[in-house]
């Protein structure tokens, strides 16, 4: 048995979180074709579309990138050149917040502020990132410097949740963790409560009921789990998760009132909270 070229293989998982690699994955699974058909079906897409697409017209938004990282329902132990991929769009740096953290605490304390948001922001979209994608792709920096911010992020906080592709065994399911929080809102818990609770931004818990209530609205449309699933483009299981909790509600008068405030505002609400603090305030 020969000698492992890590180097080599972290190019070639690299490699195939590219779109042509997700191009290419989507033709020989949807299409059936060879690994040979697909790069002449991909050549003949770029020769004939791509003298018409003007790169200076698609620009991501000032600090956010755009990366490709594999889904998040592919399982933990699954190869990464067979994953299905999918595009994210994440938020680096926030402005002025993110300049003053450089400042003071320099890159290394801005890479710590921004991990955890940046997984959670890349899960509440469908997918995972690893170290790799962290260091190559987003800090440009080693593996081996990420993998000391995780730890120090840890040491820092125990019970932090880094919701990365190599650690989701520790978070427990992936979908687990989705429903957890369309369930806390259906509680009636704020959307403070839910940050609090879950250790996410508001942006990615944003993210999860807003897939949530889209997913209600179609199956109100009487949609099928398949057609829900390829419409909100997640898995079959995440979309029978989601219509199991909406049964839920119908036998459930809690439930059912914070479903129609959900469909309502499009999110949980705060109400009651600046009151609370106002009353502090006075007192």
């Amino acid at each position: 048995m020969g000698v492992r070229n890590k180097k080599k293989e972290t190019l070639l998982r690299l490699d195939s979180k590219t779109l042509d690699a997700r191009f290419l994955k989507e033709i020989q699974t949807g299409l059936n074709c060879s690994p040979f058909e697909s790069e002449a079906v991909l050549d003949v897409v770029k020769e004939v579309y791509f003298p018409f697409l003007d790169e200076q017209s698609v620009k991501a938004p000032p600090g956010k990138i755009t990366l490709i990282a594999v889904r998040a329902d592919e399982p933990a132990g699954k190869p990464i050149f067979e994953c299905e991929k999918q595009s994210v769009c994440l938020t680096v740096h926030r402005g002025s917040e993110d300049d003053r953290i450089l400042q003071e605490q320099g890159p290394a304390g801005f890479r710590q502020a921004r991990i955890l948001d940046l997984c959670q922001e890349a899960l509440s979209q469908g997918a995972l990132l690893t170290r790799e994608d962290l260091a190559y792709r987003v800090f440009f920096v080693s593996p081996r410097t990420i993998t000391r911010d995780l730890n120090i992020l840890r040491q820092t906080d125990p019970d932090v949740i880094i919701p990365l592709r190599s650690t989701v065994h520790d978070i427990g399911p992936v979908l687990t963790h989705r429903t957890r929080i369309v369930h806390l809102a259906l509680e009636g818990k704020t959307m403070t409560q839910i940050c609090r609770m879950m250790r996410h931004s508001p942006q990615a818990v944003n993210n999860y009921l807003a897939t949530f209530v889209r997913c209600v609205h179609l199956k109100r449309k009487d949609m099928q789990v398949g057609q829900i699933a390829f419409l909100l483009r997640r898995g079959k299981a995440l979309v029978q998760q989601y219509l199991d909790i909406i049964s839920e509600c119908e036998s459930d008068k809690n439930m059912s009132y914070h479903l129609e405030e959900l469909l309502r505002l499009g999110t949980c609400s705060n109400r009651g909270e600046k009151s609370g603090r106002r009353r502090q305030h006075d007192e």
